[in-house]
């Protein structure tokens, strides 16, 4: 019996912790599958052939709302070259209307319901033991469609316990230079509306023993990075304070550990013990989403937002540990100023990265419950995400969106960190200077969405002259340290004075490879971001081998990360 197991990524580099699980879980019941993986990028033709050619005897695939799309074009396609392999889904992109979908397709057999171990499982044996459809009666978590066509769904399945799971990732040199996606609970304990994650209260907890082991497993393969996708990983102190204790005293200094967490719950051990860590060992992602109070209260989220920013300086000024901080826009109650407020306060915190993302109105959750009362104007096909409000228009939400593509562009791929630092002192507000950004791209016909990293420094240059011209030796020194602090280009913007004489006689003095390293003066102090000026320059050596950025006079050293 060949059961067929299919997921289709975002990207390449991204990997599929659920059939992975559900894989495990069923060769540990006996029962083998294959597996492959996709991603939305290639075309359904050459998917649909290459899923065809394995000859399955059953078909199931994992439905997102990045993927359901594709999923919906490829069933339809493979149903016609294929008639009687029965074709089952799961996910939860799936489980929340999953007869209405049933109905909608009738090619698809069945729909796995919420957690899918189980159930993949049963509906395995049923397939490869050839029963007749009286058990799919009595198999819970399925919807499902008989011989007759008519269509049934049964109780939810029951939760396993998260030891009932085993290690998924055995195999680790299949997930070379992918993210590998790691669980240690299930549930979250709070009720955000626009997430489901909250439809399951109760959090249930891995084995510390099992966690440890497997950390292990990780950190002994030097795995590049691992992404915990537990909803509130410091929901419970213990749990959080073992784990993160495990990976301090047994780091191998290339591992990076990616945690979602709640900052405003962190507590004094927590923040000590991240705060003695190696850069680079552990990355926090918080969720603040907004700082209107009247916003947090209707979406129900219990946040402190004191206290989060609190612990965020705390963790922030021992400068090893990235956190990347997210807003929400289209929230209930929060209009156009209001938005702008929240970005401009958590812009100023100053942290590695702000993702600004836009309400998706997920079925399934109280959000897409509340969108007549909320006047929620939403895409109809995934992922569902807001084009305006009762509080937010489309021409409102269209300038944020300005705002968003620049931020990702200049400030999340951390390419123009210092030039921002100068540039955002002439602006009352960074979500302004971000917009008059936008509006000058536009307005100059700088419309191609990809340039070289060189031509974009020149344009944003062009820019910052048009705001304040009596700063240019700060814009390009800041520019061109902006340039050389993540790489050794070999380009230089047309405003960059030629290399200067002395380079090569100085590098050989420090005993440094051109090679690897690099040497440039500067009047402005560039390493620390501030616009002091020195009447002397200074030179700063970029030492690419060893990952360090220093002014030689005064070896005042900073790691960063490349």
């Amino acid at each position: 019996m060949n059961i067929l197991l299919v997921a289709v990524n975002a990207k390449y580099i991204h990997s599929n912790l659920a059939i992975y699980s559900l894989k495990a879980y069923s060769k540990n019941k006996g029962i083998d599958v294959q597996t492959l993986e996709y991603t939305i990028n290639q075309k359904v033709g050459d998917v649909l052939s290459d899923i065809y050619k394995q000859q399955a005897d059953v078909l199931c695939l994992s439905c997102y709302i990045w993927n359901i799309e594709f999923i919906k074009e490829l069933i339809t396609e493979y149903h016609k070259l294929c008639p009687d392999v029965p074709i089952w889904l799961g996910g939860p992109e799936v489980s929340y209307d999953s007869l209405d979908f049933l109905k909608e397709y009738p090619m698809v057999t069945g729909i796995m319901i919420g957690e899918g171990e189980d159930t993949f499982c049963r509906v395995s044996v049923f397939y490869c033991c050839r029963n007749d459809s009286d058990k799919l009666y009595k198999m819970d978590g399925i919807a499902w469609r008989d011989e007759h066509g008519d269509l049934h769904i049964n109780e939810k399945t029951k939760l396993l316990s998260m030891d009932e799971l085993p290690f998924c990732y055995s195999d680790i040199e299949n997930f070379s230079n992918r993210i590998i996606y790691y669980e240690t609970s299930r549930g979250c304990p709070f009720s955000c509306s626009y997430c489901l994650s909250s439809v399951e209260k109760k959090v249930r907890f891995r084995s510390l023993s099992l966690v440890f082991e497997e950390l292990q497993f990780f950190i002994d393969h030097r795995v590049k990075q691992v992404k915990f996708v537990d909803r509130t990983f410091n929901c419970s102190h213990e749990h959080a304070i073992s784990i993160w204790r495990y990976i301090y005293e047994h780091d191998n200094g290339v591992t990076n550990f990616h945690f979602e967490v709640s900052a405003d719950l962190l507590n004094d051990e927590e923040i000590e013990l991240l705060n003695k860590m190696r850069p680079g060992l552990v990355q926090l992602e918080i969720g603040v989403q907004t700082t209107n109070e009247k916003t947090i209260t209707e979406i129900r989220r219990r946040m402190n937002l004191d206290k989060l920013k609190d612990n965020y300086f705390r963790i922030h000024n021992a400068h090893n540990v990235h956190q990347h901080l997210d807003l929400i826009a289209g929230l209930p109650y929060e209009d156009y100023e209001s938005f702008r407020r929240s970005f401009d306060e958590i812009y100023r915190l100053g942290c590695e990265q702000l993702q600004l993302g836009f309400l998706k109105v997920l079925k399934g959750s109280y959000m897409h419950n509340m969108a007549r009362e909320y006047g929620l104007l939403y895409h109809d096909k995934p992922p569902y995400e807001v084009m305006a409000t009762k509080w937010l228009s489309y021409d409102e939400m269209i300038e944020i969106k300005k705002v968003e593509e620049m931020l990702e562009i200049h400030y999340n791929s951390g390419q123009f960190l210092t030039f921002l630092r100068a540039l955002v002192r002439h602006f009352d507000s960074p979500f302004e200077m971000y917009l008059d950004l936008a509006d000058w791209y536009k307005k100059n016909g700088y419309v191609n969405p990809v340039y070289s990293r060189v031509k974009r420094t020149e344009i944003v240059y062009e820019f910052a002259l048009s705001v304040c011209e009596s700063d240019r030796q700060l814009y390009e020194e800041a520019l061109v340290h902006d340039l050389y602090v993540r790489e050794r280009s070999k380009a230089r913007p047309y405003f960059a004075n030629k290399r200067h004489a002395d380079t090569g006689i100085k590098l050989k003095e420090l005993g440094c490879d051109h090679r690897y390293c690099h040497l440039e003066p500067y009047h402005y102090d560039v390493l620390n971001g501030t616009p002091e000026f020195f009447e002397d320059s200074k030179w700063v050596l970029y030492d690419y081998e060893h990952k360090k950025v220093y002014y030689i006079e005064q070896k005042e050293e900073n790691e960063y990360e490349k």
